[in-house]
């Protein structure tokens, strides 16, 4: 039943939020945990009439690329359909730690999804509005969120595939090196000793996320802001 009440929000959210979401967006971001920049993410989503590919790359910085130099990679791609992105495919590389190696195989007709980490391959049920860890970034830009209070979805980072559950609060302005924003603040109000992920998006910019904080359960934050965008209509 609670799967079913998720399924049923999540498509209630899928409308668009704007009559042609964008054919091409590169993002970077600037990466923070303790007041240390420790990485940069580029990023970048193409749109082919009724497909999608994005790429995403994470490059250690300061004392994290001494101590962890590899590059991470994460990659996404499937169809776009009214409800937003409809991931088929999901990798998850590591440079300096090919155990950590994951992927996703979404099989939407057989509500299968196909997780493989290191040689185990596991089949689970795929819920109906299921993201990707990189595709959900983005599928912000297929939904209204301003008329409502939650946001529930599924996603997986191609080991395991979790529930996620936002409040969605009042607007407020961020300012990041790529500008000033008016965004809508997501917050998935961990209670202390969760994790807790809030994020921030640019309402005059398709929705697209400008500001996130990660909190871990020991209470370490990591802050991950724009710092360069370029979007193609």
């Amino acid at each position: 039943m609670k799967w079913i009440l998720q399924t049923m929000a999540w498509l209630m959210l899928c409308t668009s939020a704007y009559a042609a979401p964008p054919d091409k967006v590169q993002a970077s971001y600037e990466v923070f945990s303790r007041g240390m920049k420790i990485g940069k993410i580029d990023e970048t989503y193409t749109r082919s009439k009724n497909h999608y590919t994005l790429t995403s790359t994470t490059t250690p910085l300061g004392l994290l690329a001494v101590f962890k130099p590899g590059k991470t990679y994460l990659s996404s791609s499937g169809l776009i359909e009214k409800q937003g992105l409809r991931p088929q495919h999901f990798t998850y590389k590591r440079e300096d730690n090919p155990e950590k190696n994951s992927q996703a195989e979404f099989d939407w007709a057989a509500e299968k999804i196909i997780l493989t980490h290191q040689t185990q391959r596991t089949p689970l049920t795929l819920p109906d509005g299921t993201q990707d860890r990189l595709s959900a970034m983005y599928q912000f830009m297929f939904l209204q969120l301003e008329t409502n209070s939650t946001l529930s979805f599924a996603m997986t980072n191609g080991s395991k595939l979790d529930n996620y559950h936002y409040a969605i609060g009042p607007r407020q302005k961020i300012d990041t090196p790529a500008g000033q924003f008016d965004s809508l603040y997501l917050d998935s109000q961990g209670k202390p000793g969760e994790n807790r992920t809030e994020i921030w998006l640019s309402t005059q910019k398709y929705n697209f996320p400008c500001k996130m904080i990660i909190t871990d359960a020991n209470g370490d934050q990591f802050t991950q802001i724009l710092s360069t965008l370029h979007i193609t209509p």
